[in-house]
């Protein structure tokens, strides 16, 4: 498949379309944020969903974006895009040179000031980038709302456990001090 960029030279990298994300089910998990949540399951469950959104989006770059940005003629570049998984159980997208020892925009921002870089990539690489910042912007947004959302089904969970102690009669103790007499 090959498109052709607004300078008229035909594009080596096709960001991805609408037809791509058609197949995540990211109206569901918007839907879910405005509803009554009415104690910790539901949270979880849309959590959960949240968390299968990010996991299917981290797939979808791995699968549809990285293998373009590795193929020729991107390939010959000195920067190259690849992925980076986070502590946290994320992969984003960042700009790398060959050897590891840099990471970030700054590198593909470098890339395209040099004049080495060929003029007819020039088009390839700013949609690259265009669709690695979004893409790493959908990644976080549904890693966060998933973490939020567990975070607040945990306070759920507490705020349930003491109205039920309350409720059932199982009131703790509270232990009093007594000030010693001089």
């Amino acid at each position: 498949m090959t498109a052709t960029s607004s300078s008229g030279r035909p594009e080596r990298f096709i960001p991805l379309g609408q037809a791509d994300f058609q197949r995540l089910e990211h109206a569901g998990y918007l839907k879910g944020l405005l509803q009554p949540f009415k104690g910790k399951g539901s949270l979880e469950t849309w959590a959960n969903r949240c968390m299968v959104l990010r996991d299917e989006v981290m797939v979808l770059a791995q699968r549809q974006v990285l293998p373009q940005a590795r193929a020729y003629p991107f390939n010959l570049l000195d920067v190259q895009l690849a992925q980076q998984t986070t502590g946290a159980g994320t992969t984003f997208l960042r700009w790398r040179n060959l050897d590891r020892s840099a990471m970030g925009v700054a590198l593909w921002e470098s890339l395209l000031d040099r004049p080495a870089t060929p003029a007819s990539l020039i088009d390839d690489l700013y949609a690259m980038e265009l669709q690695r910042v979004a893409l790493n912007m959908q990644i976080s947004l549904t890693h966060s709302i998933a973490r939020l959302a567990l975070e607040c089904a945990s306070r759920m969970a507490r705020a349930e456990a003491t109205y039920l102690r309350r409720v059932n009669g199982h009131v703790a103790s509270i232990p009093t001090t007594h000030k010693e007499s001089p």
